[in-house]
């Protein structure tokens, strides 16, 4: 009786017989046309996640103006309800993806981001609206998890860094891009307006907008009567700008459709036939080995075959690998209490308090979008270059400066200057530039100083990398969540002089962190680090 093929039947030689009668499974595929189409789900990633910036003025407006009348407390709850089913997706996305294959995961992504963004522009409440988000966050994760897995596992050696790399870059593009698109909105539609049907007055009674005028949302939301006399307005423009997210998801699925699965995943699963066809689409047959690069991937398979799957309840038994996995939480919780994701998400609401008018100020965000894509570009160089807790700690050092500068900022130059409805008079003209100036340093110290994705994927010997890595992103994507729920009630509570003050004294604890706790991993293998940290947290 014949029985399955095991790892062992698949010997060198075999191998080479295979690889000289198997054909490539498909049409070539070039490896630029599988990153282009693959980082679509990354650049959903960033274009979900910073759309939110410019649809949010909007969202606050009365139902009857376009509208959600949302709240302070409902503001942070849209953009952490996202990040909560981030964490879910990439704890799940990257188990399915284990089972099913990473094409046939972003196949299944790209129909979650479509659902999810149709669902967000549709909502007809808040908390339809909420149910959208967990959604459209799941395929956020799901994308975290598999794109850059399914990029490394398709390139050849010569090329996983770079192709790994322009995931990274396009989750930023897709941020920026999201900016961009919101400010050509928002000049289309103009800022935030409503119709006045009556006089809008504050709880004193003044008269903040007209009956008849056509005012700036801005001028009269502070108005005790402003759902009763307010009787049209653009509000609808945030609809617009969340139903742009559909058209990259659409563009996934049709592409990911056409492209190979990994071949690593199918060597993993013992599908030598498959893998062969996958690996002759993508490699030339004249410069690359494909039987040989199969063989290595058996060895792995073989290696790892032997080795012990450690699960959670082992890893926190064991004296080193728990300090390790402490360490990833950390690192994923610092990585997002840098306060980054209130730049992404509500830089055109700090611009606001600051003095600018909303629609000025989601037109200004794409400048702080295009140095966070330059700051990424810079990153790259930064971590080849120097050691990986310098880059760590000058990341940390620098936003706990530039925090502390933009709560002096606020402090001297905003804050004296504030009424008791929140609107500013008599502010220095250059204030809300000195704030953007510093909210522009500010993303470019971040996204050039990250080193978080490449510690936690070296820190982690073989036996417990998946278990704790997906840990450690789970944590990261909570403490985003974290962060843009408490945001706003911040702004609102303690003013932007206050809320920065903290961020810079948990990033100046950070620091500490980075250099008291991180260890060095630039200039030691997977393998020496491994038995580094057994000697030296055992």
């Amino acid at each position: 009786m014949s029985h399955a093929p095991t790892i062992d039947d698949y010997t060198p030689d075999k191998v080479r017989d295979l690889v000289a009668t198997t054909p490539a499974s498909g049409k070539k595929c070039s490896l630029g046309a599988i990153a282009a189409v693959a980082t679509l789900g990354s650049l959903l990633f960033g274009y979900d996640t910073g759309v939110i910036a410019g649809a949010l003025p909007y969202m606050y407006m009365p139902g009857n103006a376009g509208g959600l009348h949302m709240t302070t407390f409902e503001e942070g709850w849209v953009g952490g309800l996202l990040c909560i089913g981030a964490a879910a997706g990439a704890f799940f996305g990257g188990r399915l993806s284990d089972r099913y294959g990473r094409r046939h995961n972003i196949t299944l992504l790209a129909i979650v981001f479509l659902f999810g963004a149709i669902g967000c522009a549709i909502a007809p409440n808040i908390w339809f609206l909420y149910l959208a988000r967990i959604i459209l966050g799941f395929a956020v994760g799901g994308a975290s998890a598999t794109v850059p897995v399914f990029l490394s596992e398709t390139a050849p050696k010569r090329l996983r860094g770079f192709l790994v790399a322009t995931d990274q870059m396009m989750i930023v593009f897709g941020q920026f891009m999201a900016f961009s698109m919101n400010a050509v909105i928002a000049r289309w539609q103009g800022g935030p307006t409503v119709t006045l049907t009556g006089d809008a007055v504050d709880a004193s009674g003044h008269v903040l907008g007209h009956a008849g005028a056509s005012v700036a949302w801005e001028t009269v939301q502070t108005a005790v009567n402003i759902a009763d006399v307010t009787s049209a307005g653009n509000g609808l423009t945030w609809r617009y700008m969340l139903i742009l997210c559909s058209l990259p998801a659409i563009a996934l699925w049709v592409g990911i459709r056409m492209m190979p699965e990994s071949s690593r995943w199918y060597a993993a699963n013992l599908r030598i036939v498959e893998a062969i066809g996958s690996l002759k689409r993508v490699r030339d047959e004249k410069k690359d080995d494909v039987a040989g690069e199969l063989n290595e991937m058996l060895e792995v398979q073989r290696a790892e075959s032997k080795q012990e799957k450690w699960s959670l309840s082992q890893i926190l038994k064991v004296k080193w690998a728990r300090k390790l996995l402490y360490i990833g939480i950390v690192l994923g919780i610092a990585d997002q209490l840098t306060g980054i994701n209130t730049a992404m998400y509500y830089t055109p609401k700090i611009l606001n308090a600051a003095g600018v008018p909303m629609e000025d100020a989601i037109t200004l965000n794409v400048v702080s979008g295009g140095i966070s894509a330059i700051g990424s570009a810079v990153g790259l160089w930064l971590v080849a270059r120097f050691a990986r807790r310098h880059v760590g700690m000058y990341q940390e050092l620098g936003i706990t400066i530039s925090l502390a500068a933009l709560s002096a900022v606020f402090a001297i130059f905003i804050s004296p200057y504030l009424d008791a409805d929140g609107n500013i008079s008599g502010a220095p003209n250059f204030a809300p530039w000195l704030v953007l100036g510093i909210v522009c340093i500010f993303v470019f110290i971040k996204q050039s100083g990250t080193v978080t994705w490449v510690l936690v994927s070296e820190i982690y010997p073989a036996a417990v990398r998946g278990t704790a890595l997906g840990i450690a992103v789970g944590t990261l994507w909570l403490a985003n969540a974290l962060v843009s729920v408490i945001f706003p009630p911040l702004m609102a509570s303690v003013g932007g002089a206050g809320t920065y003050a903290i961020f810079a004294a948990i990033n100046f604890l950070s620091f500490l962190f980075y250099w008291k706790v991180v260890p060095e991993t630039k200039f030691h293998s997977l393998e020496e680090l491994e038995l580094k940290f057994q000697k030296d947290y055992s």
